[in-house]
């Protein structure tokens, strides 16, 4: 009993190793940390006692809200508070059809609101999904296979060829182990890991005898001990930060929020304006603050957040087309602000990760030099064969041998390669698979076929050269060695060169003219590669040097320059070394070619008001973490910028959270970035922001059509009531009229203005700053003036109809018709604030036009049907009643529209004379 005290007790010293500790211990140190033989592994004792403190290997989310209460807080928005307070004020006031109607369009919002959140709401629950589910672990002197969450500190772990790592591990032991931590780290290249101790420790990048969970072992094979589990590996700091953060509101939400409140406002302002004026005019205290409410009820556009809502569905729906998801309703107007408005002096950014958002993760030879001088340059992306190599300077398209040469390098390095290209993505080391790549595209894939490998002597970090022993299959020949490495270690075993298929003496010149190549091609961002052969090492020919690169998208630099030219800024933000990233960044035409570099480790040394003024003038940020990013995006919204953040990996998730639209890429996106996302890009092609862009600007301006004209006839409806009020006057509307207005009228119209086609001159419409109210000065403008057209024509026709017996169902009949075709002519124009309604198209939105032609014959049948005529207290109109009414109400359209002409001749006019 007491030995097991004792166990227990020890068992509760051991704690988790962070990396940079473990990195510097020696086996046996590691061994005594975590309490655990090396030979044997832990006993099932001393699992169950680290389980009990370390607990098990994954992440739990903390208890989430349930779901009914998720959805009641959708009903904390203003605007949505404001109208179920009017439902209620309806009810007291029995006015029961008007109460339905606007507790039907709260639930509609509500539930479409709380669907596409709830669905989106997943990104902690998805990081489980990137813990490996099973491994290899040694316990008790066995091998065994393992759930991946029943790890423990101090658990023995051996890793093989297309094994993801199921924790933190320090290495203990490796043979030719090659990890790629791309999703993690953003290194394009897997990283060459080792079993020995290092004697400082730097960034998390360089820790070279230690493995992250979730990153996937390309080739090779090891043994680690583990050092992190859960929460407490790198991975789980990721999980922290992103449990962390909270992502903001959009421009959207918060000028709704704005206007929600700003209603309000103006809703008491009117109940305590007209209880005011008839407590002065002495009436009937109760019965003024009745009237008060219900001309509020008319004030306030209960359609405004329906068709909001439906107009982003819709825009969200056309950009699936465009092969681009978005996953949250507002954030698509967000994009309206991805461009640059130099008046607020807010520089609006795109933050891009460079490893498979502008690249596409898939190295590629791009260039070649041969021993003799030919140079040759390389099309095509990727590992699937696709593209063709060009001889310089004539463009010649060279295949198999055709120039013997290149012929001869493009063998080589297809014979000392140990990768399988199948179905379009590699098997083994990327940079392998783009020599095999480079073959294919030589049509000399099979040709490593024709040899019989003898020997193979492995690529390690200190000799940096890989070499295979051959012989040519059915022939009695000597054996050929073939090397590919470094250039200053592979130059070393030659003492020839290959000059057109024939062995020549190598100089002291010759060596040089290499040289000065392979630092050329450094210097540009390529990885280079130096390829020889021969009948023993010592004695080869050299035959010359291949550039791979991960080289960028296709349509990518296009996307980059529309960019720029728009005033939207981008910023590269990668894992990569300095070089790397500014070769990409030349090629893509970032920041139009002048850049501004800054490392991971100068962005710690920054204080937080000189980041937030640095930051905007940097456009490459180089050997960057997770923290950086987030620090890079914190530092930008700062200084005032609408950040957009593309990226596909782990390393990204963070930072897509926090910024103000997230985007991740569909194909080679990790599950977690995708979930913290906002919207994904299906195909992952970063030009298709711009469609995502101009779809968002697009609907911005359908709701700012639609806001005017819903506002323009509420203000209209409730200044004739609080007119005739004021004045003492009798209603020129009945209560049915009213409803038939507010309700029945503003519907189908206003819906219709949302689903307008996204006009492209719109586009080029200057953004707007991200404190504008949707409700502009130029808007309230327009607004007022149809409002005031709308009233003085209304009350014209109640003035011309009013006879001195008093009110008749004839005055009421002309006045309310008069109200509805004033209504039906203020949509029309509000199809476009800038555009005549020529130069848009009668015929170009068919469900505005059935709208409006359902709505006219629905007032014809308000009119003349008996029944209707009961309940409207209407009757019959003559043929020139209709015809005078008509002309009369398309007023407000003739105004409008001339009001837009001078706008146009105005905005012409100093850029004539500029």
């Amino acid at each position: 009993e007491e030995c097991e005290l004792k166990i227990v007790e020890q068992e509760k010293e051991v704690t988790v190793l962070p990396p940079k500790d473990a990195c510097k211990c020696h086996k046996e140190d590691l061994a005594k940390a975590l309490n655990v033989d090396l030979q044997t592994g832990l006993s099932e004792f001393s699992v169950l006692q680290r389980r009990l403190k370390h607990g098990w290997n994954e992440f739990s989310v903390e208890n989430t809200e349930p779901i009914w209460k998720k959805y009641l807080d959708q009903f904390k928005n203003p605007l949505i508070l404001l109208l179920l307070a009017s439902a209620l004020v309806s009810v007291i006031t029995k006015e029961f059809e008007d109460a339905a109607s606007i507790a039907m369009a709260v639930l509609i919002v509500v539930t479409v609101a709380f669907i596409q959140e709830y669905r989106s709401e997943k990104s902690l629950e998805e990081l489980n999904k990137l813990v490996p589910p099973e491994c290899n672990c040694l316990r008790e002197g066995k091998l065994q296979h393992l759930l991946a969450r029943e790890l423990v500190p101090g658990d023995i772990i051996y890793l093989s060829v297309g094994d993801r790592v199921p924790a933190d591990l320090r290495l203990i032991e490796v043979t030719d182990l090659l990890v790629d931590e791309s999703s993690f780290t953003g290194e394009a290249e897997p990283c060459n890991k080792t079993d020995g101790v290092l004697l400082e420790a730097g960034d998390i990048t360089t820790l070279s005898n230690v493995v992250f969970m979730g990153t996937l072992v390309r080739y090779g094979k090891g043994k680690g001990v583990v050092i992190g589990t859960g929460e407490n590996s790198q991975f789980g700091e990721v999980f922290k930060m992103m449990q962390a953060e909270e992502t903001p509101k959009t421009p959207l939400q918060k000028s709704m929020d704005r206007l929600g409140k700003q209603l309000t406002l103006f809703s008491f302002g009117i109940i305590g304006l007209i209880m005011l004026l008839g407590w002065l005019q002495g009436k009937h205290l109760l019965s003024m603050f009745t009237i008060g409410v219900s001309l509020a009820v008319a004030a306030i556009p209960e359609g405004l957040p329906i068709v909001v809502t439906v107009t982003l569905v819709l825009g969200i729906l056309r950009m699936a087309k465009k092969r681009v998801i978005v996953k949250k309703l507002p954030i698509v107007e967000t994009l309206v602000l991805i461009k640059n408005f130099p008046a607020s002096g807010c520089c609006n950014v795109i933050c891009s990760d460079k490893t498979g958002t502008l690249t596409a993760n898939e190295m590629t030879v791009t260039r070649l030099v041969t021993s003799d001088g030919f140079q040759a340059e390389v099309s095509g992306v990727g590992y699937n064969g696709e593209g063709n190599v060009y001889l310089l300077p004539s463009k010649e398209i060279l295949k198999e041998f055709s120039n013997v040469s290149v012929g001869k390098l493009v063998e080589a390095g297809c014979v000392v390669n140990n990768a399988i290209i199948r179905k379009n993505s590699v098997m083994g080391q990327p940079t392998e698979g783009a020599l095999i790549a480079l073959a294919m595209k030589m049509e000399l894939a099979d040709i490593k076929d024709i040899y019989v490998r003898k020997k193979e002597i492995p690529f390690s970090s200190e000799q940096k050269w890989m070499a295979v022993k051959c012989t040519l299959k059915n022939e009695d020949q000597e054996d050929i060695y073939f090397m590919k490495g470094v250039f200053e270690e592979v130059i070393r075993y030659c003492t020839l060169y290959n000059g057109g298929g024939i062995s020549l003496s190598l100089t002291p010149q010759q060596k040089a003219f290499y040289q000065q190549e392979e630092k050329q091609m450094g210097s540009s961002g390529l990885r280079v590669l130096a390829l020889a052969s021969g009948p023993e090492l010592g004695k080869l020919t050299f035959l010359g040097l291949v550039g791979i690169i991960d080289p960028p998208r296709a349509g990518v630099r296009e996307a980059v320059q529309v960019l720029f030219e728009s005033g939207v800024s981008v910023k590269m933000i990668t894992g990569d070394a300095l070089e790397t990233a500014a070769a990409i960044g030349q090629n893509i035409g970032l920041c139009n070619g002048k850049l501004k570099a800054m490392s991971g480790e100068e962005l710690d040394q920054l204080a937080e008001a000189e980041l937030s003024s640095t930051v905007k003038n940097v456009s490459i940020f180089f050997r960057t973490s997770p923290k950086h990013k987030l620090k890079i995006i914190k530092a930008l919204q700062r200084a005032g910028a609408v950040v957009a953040m593309t990226g596909d990996g782990v390393n990204d998730a963070v930072a897509l959270k926090s910024a103000d639209i997230g985007i991740a890429m569909g194909q080679a996106g990790t599950d977690v970035s995708k979930e913290a996302a906002n919207m994904i890009l299906v195909d992952d092609d970063f030009s298709t922001v711009m469609n995502a862009i101009e779809e968002g600007k697009g609907i911005f301006y359908n709701i700012k059509n639609f806001v005017r004209f819903q506002l323009s006839t509420s203000i209209s409806a409730l200044s004739l009531i609080t007119l005739s009020t004021v004045l003492n006057l009798p209603n020129p509307l009945n209560a049915m009229q009213i409803l038939w207005i507010n309700i029945i009228m503003d519907g189908p119209p206003a819906q219709s203005l949302g689903v307008e086609p996204v006009d492209r001159d719109t586009i080029k419409q200057p953004p707007r700053r991200i404190t504008d109210s949707i409700l502009s000065k130029s808007l309230i403008l327009k607004i007022f003036m149809s409002a005031i057209i709308i009233i003085s024509g209304t009350l014209f026709v109640f003035w011309k109809e009013n006879p001195k017996s008093g009110i008749t169902p004839r005055t009421t009949t002309m006045t309310f018709t008069c109200f509805v075709f004033f209504d039906l002519f203020n949509a029309l124009t509000c199809r476009s604030q800038t555009k005549l309604i020529f130069e848009i198209g009668f015929f170009r939105n068919r469900m505005f036009l059935y709208s409006v032609l359902g709505s006219f014959l629905g007032q014809l049948a308000v009119i003349y049907v008996p029944p209707l005529q009961k309940i409207f207290q209407t009757e019959n109109l003559g043929v020139l009643d209709l015809l005078f009414l008509t002309g009369l109400a398309s007023s407000v359209f003739v105004v409008s529209e001339f009001v837009k002409l001078c706008e146009k001749r105005c905005c012409r006019r100093p850029k004539h004379t500029k």
